[in-house]
């Protein structure tokens, strides 16, 4: 047994050398002393000393008082090494005396808001902490904490705290002990968080360009929790801590439920492997209809558009909140026969003053009576040519041998002149149109009709004589009952019921491939209601505020 007198403390005033060392070497300018001092003022440094000097103390005045009585003390100071736990705790890698016992106040139909794993050491600890959640609000776990028992029950698997969770309906009491890291672990995980600081609030708002349902991801760990959204929801980002599963809240949800979101690079992974044209799991065109095979049509070439093409895939789209103002172009997009430029014309008539359109440039003869500037623009090709170079144009293309576009000088008169400039414009070109700070696009899609509506509005057109009709005339014809009588009029017949279907399934494509890019989209059914809600959408949009794309303001 060792004497008293071995296990004497040195100095009995350390806490009063602490206290004078901090206070000389905060102010040095010494990076060495400022980090000195930073380690001794922290709190378990200083109970730690304050410990030493109080037991310090009693085995001072035991030596002194002659005292041989055996006390707690000396039968500390008899054990090996003076230890104050056997090594079989010691032994263990959780710090048995740091154990805490936290209680977590439940409130109904609403999830505790942290997900959990085995970490590293076989322990079951706390994966991640909702942004928003209960147990966020009330700050009593932290990322990385051990779960060693739930309301008393030794717990040691996710499926094992989910049980005990579930049997429990009131609140519930945990038994927590904080993870020990490793070297390497701690490490990497300090380069981790230097990348986000802890209290900086995140405020990113994002568009959802796709439909999410967590229940059908078989990748989210927990499906609870998973938070579900529409194409062109609005979305606030609340962490990106975890590279795969964001944090966010739907803002367009009353309720303001906070989930987990698949992130921008798990989402590309998961695309990259299904073919745009090809992936309809989330794309449902008006009719339903399937497109399987469709040429493909090269029209516009601009420079700008392929360079867009580059990144064609857009699963979320960053944007901000802006004050009540007015768009400064309208695009019209929509498959030939659908009324396009029957409403912009209508518009424009409807109110000149506010509405205006492009005059398009050309490259064929002017003819008799036509004069430049009113209904085109003429120059000659090599010019258009070397403006087409020079990405001037928004969209051109040829016909019969000659070349037509419209011009970006001829957009920006209209927007100059203070009215809306409508564009009755191919979809090629809405990628460099949703980019264009200057021209700050409402984009409306015009869908085309189910197939019973589409053989109506044909009927309506053959009668007035505004398209050709298919139809094969019977009195015309030498035998009113010959076969090539009955065979003329299946053929054309089938020619115009193809021609629907063409329409319809063309229609479902364009709203499948640039559905990212449509702030508004209409089933012309009826003109005059269709009529009604375009002007009633823009007069809003002059007093409501809006959510528009970051590169318009910044």
């Amino acid at each position: 047994m060792k004497a008293t007198s071995d296990i004497l403390p040195a100095n009995l005033n350390n806490k009063q050398i602490c206290d004078e060392i901090i206070r000389k070497c905060s102010p040095s300018r010494r990076l060495e002393s400022r980090e000195l001092a930073k380690i001794l003022i922290q709190p378990h440094i200083r109970e730690l000393l304050r410990a030493h000097d109080e037991i310090g103390q009693i085995y001072d005045h035991m030596y002194k008082s002659g005292k041989e009585s055996s006390n707690k003390l000396q039968i500390l100071a008899s054990h090996k090494n003076c230890y104050l736990f056997p090594s079989e705790v010691l032994s263990n890698k959780m710090p048995i005396e740091a154990t805490r016992v936290v209680g977590l106040r439940r409130v109904e139909n609403k999830p505790l808001g942290f997900t959990v794993e085995i970490n590293s050491q076989n322990f079951l600890s706390v994966a991640r902490i909702l942004s928003g959640g209960i147990i966020d609000k009330q700050g009593l776990l932290n990322t990385g904490d051990v779960i060693l028992e739930i309301n008393g029950v030794p717990v040691s698997t996710p499926e094992a705290l989910q049980a005990e969770v579930s049997r429990s309906k009131g609140d519930l009491t945990l038994k927590i002990a904080p993870y020990v890291h490793d070297e390497s672990a701690e490490k990497s995980i300090v380069n981790y968080h230097s990348l986000d600081h802890p209290g900086k609030k995140l405020t990113c708002f994002m568009r959802a360009l796709f439909d999410y349902n967590p229940f059908e991801d078989s990748l989210l760990p927990c499906k609870d929790i998973g938070l579900a959204f529409n194409s062109g929801d609005i979305l606030q980002i609340l962490s990106v801590k975890d590279p795969n599963w964001w944090q966010a809240k739907n803002f367009n949800d009353q309720m303001e439920r906070i989930g987990l979101i698949p992130s921008q690079e798990l989402e590309e992974r998961r695309k990259a492997f299904v073919v745009p044209e090809a992936d309809f799991a989330h794309k449902i065109g008006i009719c339903g209809t399937r497109v399987s095979k469709r040429k493909k049509i090269t029209m516009y070439k601009s420079k700008a558009n392929c360079e867009f093409d580059k990144a064609d895939l857009l699963l979320y789209e960053e944007v901000t909140r802006m004050p009540p103002f007015r768009r400064k172009t309208l695009v019209l997009i929509g498959v030939p026969g659908v009324g396009r430029r029957t409403l912009k014309n209508r518009l424009i008539n409807s109110d000149p003053e506010r509405f205006g359109t492009v005059i398009p440039h050309t490259t064929r003869p002017k003819r008799p009576l036509e004069e430049n500037g009113v209904s085109y623009y003429f120059t000659n090709r090599e010019k258009m040519e070397e403006q087409i170079k020079r990405n001037e144009f928004l969209e051109y293309g040829s016909y019969n041998g000659h070349l037509y576009g419209l011009h970006l000088n001829s957009v920006n008169e209209v927007i100059e002149s203070g009215r809306m400039c409508i564009l009755d414009c191919a979809p090629s070109t809405l990628k460099f149109l949703h980019n264009s700070q200057q021209l700050m696009p409402f984009v409306i899609f015009i869908g085309a009709t189910g197939m019973e509506q589409l053989k109506q509005v044909y009927s309506e057109r053959r009668a007035t004589g505004s398209v050709k009709s298919l139809s094969f005339d019977r009195q015309s014809s030498i035998r009113y009952s010959s076969r090539r009588a009955r065979t003329l009029e299946s053929l054309a017949s089938l020619y115009e019921e193809d021609d629907l279907i063409a329409t319809v399934e063309e229609s479902s494509f364009y709203q499948r491939r640039y559905g990212k890019y449509f702030d508004m989209v209409i089933v012309n059914n009826d003109f005059d209601s269709t009529f009604q809600q375009v002007v009633k959408v823009l007069d809003e949009m002059s007093h409501e505020e809006q959510w528009v794309p970051v590169n318009w303001i910044y």
